[in-house]
Formats: C-alpha cells, structure tokens, sequence
C-alpha cells in the first residue's frame, strides 16, 4: 500500500509560480494535458479511455481493456486524475508527497473496492505551459511524466482536510505499466507493491 503521511503539510500560503499562456483556462488545460497523456498509454496498451462526467465516484476516467473471447468480461480499470506544477519528483528517491486539495477526493481512494479498482494518476508538469510539449521529426514529447498509487485502504488522521501520500517514483504510468495492472486485477491480485 502507498504510505501516508497524514497530516496538512500545506501551512504557508503556495507562492504563485507558473507561467500559463491564458491564467482563466490553465487548470482547465493541465486536465486536457494529462487526460492526452493517459488516453495515449491507454490505447498504446490496447484500451479504450472513458471520460466519466459525473464527478460522484470520484473517478475521473476509466480505461477498458478488450475481452480475449466473446464469453468473457471486458476489464475496466478506474482512476483519479490529479496534476501539478509544485512537484518535480526525483527518481533516485524510493516516492514523492502528493497533497489532495479535499479530502474527500483521498476518501474516494482509499474505500474498498471489489471491481472495478481505482488508482490515482499524478502528473507533474513544468509550470510554464509553453513547455508542457515539444515536437521534432520523431514525434511529439509531453514533459514529465504520469505516476500511479493504489491506495485502497490508506487511512488518514481524523480532521486532517488535504491528506497527503506518498507516490512511488517506480510507478511511472506507461503502457506497460497499465498492461500489468490490468493483468493483476483479471487475476484478483492485490495492486499493492
């Protein structure tokens, strides 16, 4: 299971440090960017990406493998998107703090689940917009990267509003990644670790 630290960590005022190209539309966009991101590894793994509207399950997509016969069931995996500017994870550490601005986003994950399974996707992105993309002949680099925590049965200390926990910089989110997690769900093994 992700760890948690469990207390607010966010005490001082944020310091206003990005750079978007339209200030009313920039969250608006940070969700376009990483919902791109997640669509591409999804179908680079073999699976469809759905964006769920209603905002009442706490999830925001969820992504669909095909059956592997006509008698079988689809796999469905959900997950909730979260995004920043604030965190530049280092891959020489074992995780990086992620902050959820409500708590109830954290509740939605750590509930227990029978299936579909859900799992948060972090991403983190440079805080001028202008650099979120870059293209040559080779095709198109989104900066930084996506990460995922399981964190079903996570608890935090009654009271705290903006739980915090910990992401794993091993759970980069890619095609491969997703391919094992699904797998794991199809076979009832824990998504912990």
């Amino acid at each position: 299971m992700t760890g948690l630290l469990g207390t607010d960590e966010a005490k001082k005022p944020r310091q206003r440090h990005i750079e978007p190209v339209d200030s009313l539309v920039f969250t608006t966009l940070m969700e376009q960017l990483q919902q791109g991101y997640v669509s591409s590894v999804a179908a680079t793994a073999g699976c469809t990406f759905e964006t769920v509207n209603a905002d009442v399950w706490g999830v925001d997509v969820q992504i669909i493998r095909a059956a592997k016969t006509p008698s079988e069931q689809e796999n469905i995996l959900f997950a909730q998107l979260k995004s920043t500017t604030q965190i530049i994870p280092d891959p020489k550490k074992d995780y990086f703090s992620y902050q959820f601005t409500k708590r109830q986003y954290f509740d939605h994950m750590v509930k227990a689940r029978t299936y579909p399974k859900a799992i948060l996707i972090v991403m983190t992105m440079p805080p001028k917009q202008l650099d979120w993309t870059s293209v040559d002949h080779s095709g198109l680099l989104t900066k930084r990267c996506c990460y995922w925590a399981y964190l079903e049965g996570a608890t935090a200390k009654p009271g705290v509003a903006k739980p915090t926990v910990r992401i794993p910089t091993k759970n980069k989110f890619d095609a491969y990644a997703l391919i094992d997690i699904l797998d794991r769900v199809e076979r009832g093994e824990s998504l912990d670790g």
